[in-house]
């Protein structure tokens, strides 16, 4: 049975108000019920809710999150009028979280833009057929060729930065929901799999600009004051950027140590915009810039293990990393895989000893900084991921820590590579 697809019906734009509620969890699941947070589906984010009752709860005003993801602490302090600053090293999650902050932007022009846009597009004869492999292999050639009218008028464009970015938005986020094969938002490419049912190119864009102005025109009547955030491409182990004791709160989540790539995650639409041509790509353009969380960054790093192990960054831990880390080295060895799971722990641990440090630096005194974080058990050998970063934290100048347990994870055992009980919370931290 050939995949169904809407054709488009070219009807914009009318603005309707919205009714959504969610409740307070770390998923990003509920944002996608909410102005602005659902124009994007970001795995790795957080409940944008519980961000607002944080902000209310703390009294913050200057609010800092070091991994800031598609932007959902620094939305929610424009709402609550707050100061607030984000910094993201992926760069094109940091593209997606820019354009999501254009929402104050005049609606009626993005509008009109989107149209111009697409009656160009639709009007374009493309006749392209080569494109990259991976490209070929998420679409047809009739749906690739829509995209890439789409891309051409945008290429085209002489719109302002702002709008320009919002254009660029739409395109690049129904890049997965107009492919007929397994693309889940922010999910890696299984080409070899596909879906019952396909949105038309046209239509997909369509249905996005509508949901963007609809949000834009309610939002900006709700918040006609909101505050202006930042966004900033920078490292969260260092961001010069940032002033010396400017943050009274801290919101934030890591990467967890559990071998996602992130880098991989955006493959399709980083390929789609000429970005990289191919896997090999993604350490020069992502990986060499985002902390390590997963065995692809850490193939070089065998012979700097035992200075790693032995740096002053890993000291308040170091009996516990140097014994897990023996036992994963001598595991890996009766895996199939053989993953540097011991490598990657050893890295991700410095790396966040050195995100410790520098939130010590641009923190105040008395401030209160949030982890959203998961435990890890790689090949079943598992890492107290909550009390090392506690004991890390505590290291660089911080007070004190404690544990808020949200959920336990892997509970459900089919198919699972281990049985080892895991959990997730927040981990707070008192400067």
């Amino acid at each position: 049975m050939e995949n169904e697809v809407q054709e488009p019906q070219l009807e914009l734009f009318k603005v309707e108000p919205i009714k959504a509620k969610a409740d307070l969890t770390s998923t990003f699941a509920n944002n996608m019920k909410l102005p602005i947070h659902r124009w994007y589906r970001y795995t790795a984010g957080f409940s944008a809710t519980w961000v607002k009752e944080v902000i209310k709860a703390e009294n913050g005003q200057n609010i800092l999150d070091p991994f800031g993801g598609s932007g959902t602490v620094m939305i929610e302090s424009e709402f609550a009028q707050v100061n607030s600053i984000g910094i993201e090293a992926h760069p094109y999650v940091y593209r997606i979280a820019k354009a999501k902050l254009n929402w104050q932007q005049n609606p009626q022009e993005f509008k009109e833009s989107a149209k111009e846009l697409l009656k160009i597009a639709i009007n374009k004869n493309i006749t392209k057929t080569d494109y990259p492999e991976l490209i070929n292999k998420c679409y047809p050639e009739k749906t690739v060729q829509k995209l890439e009218a789409l891309k051409e008028a945008w290429l085209e464009s002489e719109d302002c930065k702002e709008i320009k970015e919002l254009t660029w938005f739409v395109i690049t986020s129904i890049l997965r929901v107009t492919s007929p094969v397994g693309t889940a938002q922010w999910q890696y490419i299984q080409p070899t799999k596909s879906k019952g049912k396909v949105i038309d190119v046209f239509l997909a864009f369509e249905a996005k600009v509508y949901e963007i102005v609809q949000d834009m025109t309610n939002m900006q009547r709700r918040y006609p004051n909101a505050s202006k955030s930042q966004i900033l491409m920078e490292d969260a182990r260092n961001m010069p950027s940032v002033p010396n004791d400017w943050s009274d709160l801290v919101i934030t989540s890591p990467p967890y140590a559990n071998n996602y790539d992130y880098a991989d995650a955006t493959r399709l639409e980083m390929t789609f915009w000429g970005d990289i041509n191919g896997w090999g790509d993604l350490q020069e353009k992502v990986r060499q810039f985002l902390v390590t969380a997963c065995t692809q960054h850490v193939t070089k790093l065998k012979s700097q293990a035992d200075e790693i192990l032995q740096s002053h960054l890993l000291s308040p831990i170091y009996e516990e990393i140097k014994n897990i880390y023996s036992e994963l080295s001598e595991t890996r060895l009766t895996k199939g895989g053989k993953k540097n799971y011991h490598l990657m722990i050893l890295a991700y641990f410095k790396d966040l000893a050195q995100v410790f440090h520098e939130l010590r630096r641009v923190t105040r005194d008395g401030c209160k900084v949030c982890f959203v974080i998961g435990d890890s058990a790689p090949y079943g050998v598992y890492v107290p991921v909550d009390k090392w970063l506690g004991e890390l934290a505590i290291s660089s100048g911080f007070n004190s820590y404690s544990f808020e347990k949200l959920r336990d994870r892997n509970t459900k055992w089919k198919n699972r590579k281990h049985r080892v009980p895991l959990h997730e919370g927040r981990l707070w931290i008192n400067g």
